[in-house]
């Protein structure tokens, strides 16, 4: 029985192999046959456990209930949900950049630290990279069904038209559009295209026929001769270096969908930036929260160890910090600036009826992650699961206050309003919470979490370095 078989039948967590601070990258036993051997299995075996049924029934029951969500949408409009003048966003902007954030934090790992040659990253690529595509997918629901109409998104293709009805290009949503189709498809081409060669791996090691056909299919026929390497290698590259830009722009475009508003709280130069330190923040914490699970049920510690824990804590701590600084910045340059509105707006953040949601804010924020001073907090599985879960829940209370508290206090204090979510409201969003969920749970089960290719670059690297 393997390693894997083993924990999956027993169903509990080992001792053994908790995160320590002297972890290698990758353990010094491991060879390129046994990593290989080590990934391929989960995907290759033919029944899975309990664990992954039941998690997969329940994340496919949220699916449920989101198709029915959006089915009622469709037939009764968005007015059941709570949004009502004058707060015209709710939850579907809340939840459409809360998961944009999300998505852009994993490619910024996946990307970014590819270019800077860090080895500690290729543990950990495959899994931003997934969470990537099916973030992205749960944010890029929102903008149409927020639409009113959503059966005519296509009018939001930037399609010439000589009427110049459509498309406006001074909407946020055509930015919208065009920053999300973009950030989608680079984001799956660099997904696909980085899992190429590790298709071809499970074709070559697949028992069964079915398996062997099925990677054979989505490995494109790669055999990794060196013709075949160094144009890979150029390729990846290049897409590598058009996801790290693209990852600040399509949150610095979502940042400025509220700042070019002329709303209190949002027209500010400091939007995009301090969307671009979130969306970090969130990305960081995503990582961090799916590695302990999939390190301990898939049998990857050897891969996934202490090191990484260790790196990704302190990258928490240092976009944390990012973020508690564009905190202060938004409470000085409202009580520096004249105008008496955007004064009132703070107070009433702070103080008022909603004040609990700004301080979870700050709470899980700013003050969790502080935790990540202390590398015992760092390499503690459970700590880092309760502080990137709080950091997770502390970015969707920010995206409330950003969206419901700016929009529910106008200049005109008498025609203020204000906005209560329905459980339509709800139930849509968990919905995408169990998209997401499913999502992973499939890729998980089809193909291999660690990258393959990678490790082995970094097997044979620490091989030389031995000698």
């Amino acid at each position: 029985m393997t390693l894997f078989q083993a924990r999956s039948t027993l169903g509990v967590f080992a001792d053994d192999r908790r995160p320590r601070a002297n972890d290698p990258i990758v353990a010094p036993e491991q060879t390129i046959s046994t990593m290989t051997t080590t990934i391929c299995a989960p995907p290759l075996r033919e029944k899975w456990p309990l664990w992954w049924k039941l998690s997969l029934a329940a994340a496919l029951l949220l699916v449920v209930i989101l198709v029915i969500a959006i089915g009622w949408l469709f037939y009764a409009g968005v007015g059941i949900w709570g949004i009502d003048w004058p707060v015209v966003w709710g939850f579907a902007i809340i939840n459409y950049v809360w998961w944009i954030a999300i998505a852009s934090g994993g490619t910024f790992i996946s990307a970014l630290f590819y270019l800077a040659e860090v080895e500690w990253r290729n543990a950990l690529n495959r899994i931003a990279e997934t969470i990537t595509i099916f973030a992205a997918a749960c944010a890029a629901i929102y903008p149409i069904l927020h639409l009113g109409r959503p059966w005519l998104f296509y009018w939001l293709f930037p399609y010439p038209n000589v009427m110049t009805v459509w498309p406006q290009f001074r909407s946020p949503l055509l930015w919208d559009f065009v920053a999300i189709l973009t950030y989608v498809v680079s984001s799956i081409l660099f997904w696909y295209f980085g899992l190429v060669p590790d298709l071809a791996t499970m074709r070559d090691k697949a028992d069964a026929p079915r398996k062997r056909r099925f990677y054979g299919v989505l490995a494109l026929g790669f055999r990794g001769s060196e013709n075949a390497w160094r144009y890979y290698h150029v390729g990846y590259g290049l897409l590598a270096a058009l996801m790290a830009p693209l990852v600040i722009s399509v949150h610095s475009i979502v940042g400025l969908d509220f700042a070019g508003a002329a709303t209190l709280g949002w027209h500010s130069t400091q939007f995009p930036p301090f969307f671009v330190f979130g969306a970090l923040l969130s990305g960081f914490a995503a990582v961090m929260l799916l590695a302990v699970p999939v390190r301990r049920l898939l049998g990857l510690e050897d891969f996934i160890t202490g090191r990484h824990f260790d790196i990704l804590g302190k990258l928490l701590l240092t976009s944390s910090l990012c973020v508690g600084y564009a905190y202060l910045m938004e409470a000085f340059t409202t009580f520096y600036g004249p105008d008496a509105a955007e004064k009132r707006l703070f107070v009433n953040k702070v103080a008022g009826e909603l004040a609990l949601i700004y301080w979870a804010t700050i709470l899980f924020n700013v003050l969790t992650p502080q935790l990540m001073w202390w590398r015992r907090v760092r390499l503690n599985e459970i700590l880092v699961v309760l502080v990137s879960l709080a950091v997770i829940v502390g970015m969707w209370c920010e995206r409330y206050v950003i969206v419901v508290m700016s929009l529910r206090r106008t200049h005109l204090p008498s025609a203020s309003g204000d906005y209560t979510p329905t459980i339509w409201d709800w139930l849509t969003l968990f919905g995408t919470v169990g998209l997401f969920i499913a999502g992973l749970l499939i890729a998980i089960r089809l193909l291999p979490t660690v990258s393959m290719f990678e490790m082995r670059e970094v097997i044979l690297r620490n091989a030389g370095r031995g000698r």
